[in-house]
């Protein structure tokens, strides 16, 4: 029974086209995944965040992108992952997504970039089901891609969170 709950979900047809394109697709230490590249803005490597007093763990901070403003989550963290060295290969991915009718900018620590994929409906599951009490709200689905799979991300359900908001 255990085994059915965290079984993904065939997608059907038309949720699959629906998520289908073009997504770019990094790690969280061994774990690979995935975001619509229209949600991307730039890629740059780590620089210097300046930590925000009385925030989470996760929301390392603000960086000065260009005279913008740019608040910046650590995914790791915001995962429950343990934190990681930053090296050479440690990016901020700067994403756009819309708060309260407004356009704004973040930053996501993640480990490093992987490439953009074009991946076909037929080849995304529908998130796995884990039970009532689990939140999995953020995952678009589950792309299979030759022998891995990588997860899918909404970033807007993880980012627009009530501390984020105040942060900005």
């Amino acid at each position: 029974m255990e085994e059915l709950l965290t079984q993904p979900a065939k997608a059907s047809p038309a949720s699959a086209k629906n998520k289908e394109g073009k997504y770019l697709t990094f790690a969280l230490g061994n774990e690979e995944f995935g975001l619509e590249i229209l949600k991307v803005r730039e890629i740059i490597g780590y620089i210097r965040v300046t930590p925000v007093p009385q925030t989470p763990d996760y929301n390392k901070g603000i960086i000065n992108l260009r005279g913008q403003v740019i608040s910046v989550v650590d995914l790791r963290l915001k995962f429950g992952m343990d934190e990681s060295e930053v090296t050479d290969q440690t990016c901020i991915i700067v994403v756009e997504t819309t708060l309260d009718n407004k356009s704004l900018n973040v930053g996501i620590v993640v480990d490093r970039v992987q490439e953009v994929l074009d991946i076909d409906g037929r080849d995304i599951d529908d998130s796995p089901q884990f039970g009532s009490t689990v939140d999995i709200d953020f995952i678009l689905g589950i792309a299979k891609i030759e022998n891995s799979v990588k997860i899918l991300l909404d970033i807007d359900k993880i980012l627009l969170t009530s501390e984020l908001a105040k942060a900005e």
